[in-house]
Order: structure tokens, then C-alpha cells, then sequence
């Protein structure tokens, strides 16, 4: 088909269709930017009430914790924690001196005799004192309480050995000791696996 249509016309109905598929992409642009504005101002609403309600959460919590007084509950947490930590403290250095006495005397060499245990101001350890026979005796007891072995004390350092010649009894020598625990003594309380529940 031939169109013998002049030309001013023919550019008429061109344009005319060329405004006809502008108009359409207007119309689809404007509805995309609506339904973008109702998308967005549709989020704006949630989040707004998404805050709202976390921040009323967060008032009735407040106020749950202070009804419940959790400063009070957690200041009593504290003060028990550090009661339980002292009891610790304290158990560590507790000795059982029914069990360690005997260690003590199995320890002690023949021809000896344990006369006094006594606490010194050192943690950790004690004084001991034993009577002997003679020097060389005296002098045993030391390296028999330092000895590993025993599982008793990590050193002993002899303290004193007093020997008397004219002495009427059988053991006329006496020798101190400073002795300090080792760290796994099974004679402390906290290490003793038998007094644990």
C-alpha cells in the first residue's frame, strides 16, 4: 500500500505515535514512582512502629529490673562470689594435721622423735622439731622431710641442731626445721581429694 499522504501529514502521525509511547512510559514512570513512594513510606510506617515497640520493651524492662531491684539482686551475686572466694583462700591454706602428722612421723628417720609442729608466719609452712640420738641423726631428719617422695614439703632447711654431751637423756640432740609445702600437697584441705564432696 502506497501512502500518497503529504509529508507534513505523515510527520504529523509520526510524532503523534511517537507521543502515544511517551505518554505510556510517562504513565509507567509515574506509577513506578508511586509504587515506590507507597513501598517507602510503607517501611518509614514499619520502622517507626518497629521503634516503638523495642523502645516500650526496653521502658517495661527498665522498669522490671528496677521492680525486681537487679542492682540489689546483682550486688548480692558480688558480695556472695567473693564470700565463696574467701572460704577458697582459706581452705587452701587449712592443714590436716591428723593426716600430716602421720606422714611426718613415717618420715622420720630411727632413733628420732617428733617433739613440735609449729605454724611460722611464712605461708606455706611450718617449723618442726624433732630430738635425736646424736648429730648425724639430727641431720637425717632434714633430708628425710626434704625428700620428694614424701609428697610433703617442697624444702627444709635445717634451722638449729643443739647437741649436749653431759645430757641423762636418750635423745640429747634437737633440731628445728622450716619446712615449706609443696603445691600439691594432699595434706591441705583444697588439694585433698577425699574431703571434696
Amino acid at each position: 500500500m502506497i501512502n500518497l499522504l503529504p509529508p507534513d501529514v505523515k510527520d504529523g502521525y509520526r510524532y503523534a505515535r511517537l507521543n502515544n509511547g511517551l505518554k505510556r512510559w510517562a504513565v509507567l514512570f509515574a506509577l513506578a514512582l508511586v509504587g515506590l513512594g507507597i513501598i517507602a513510606t510503607y517501611g518509614l510506617v514499619s520502622l517507626h512502629r518497629s521503634t516503638v515497640s523495642y523502645n516500650h520493651q526496653i521502658a517495661s524492662t527498665e522498669a522490671l529490673f528496677k521492680q525486681e531491684n537487679f542492682s540489689g539482686t546483682q550486688q548480692q551475686i558480688q558480695d556472695i562470689s567473693n564470700s565463696f572466694r574467701l572460704v577458697v583462700k582459706v581452705l587452701s591454706k587449712e592443714v590436716l594435721f591428723s593426716q600430716l602428722i602421720k606422714q611426718i612421723g613415717a618420715s622420720m628417720p630411727n632413733n628420732t622423735n617428733l617433739t613440735g609442729l609449729t605454724i611460722n608466719q611464712i605461708q606455706g609452712g611450718l617449723d618442726i622439731t624433732a630430738n635425736a640420738t646424736d648429730y648425724k641423726t639430727a641431720s637425717q631428719v632434714q633430708v628425710n622431710l626434704a625428700d620428694p617422695a614424701n609428697k610433703i614439703f617442697s624444702k627444709a632447711d635445717i634451722e638449729s641442731i643443739n647437741c649436749q654431751s653431759n645430757a641423762s637423756t636418750a635423745y640429747p640432740c634437737t633440731v628445728t626445721i622450716r619446712a615449706l609445702f609443696t603445691k600439691d600437697n594432699p595434706f591441705l584441705f583444697i588439694n585433698n581429694k577425699a574431703a571434696t564432696p
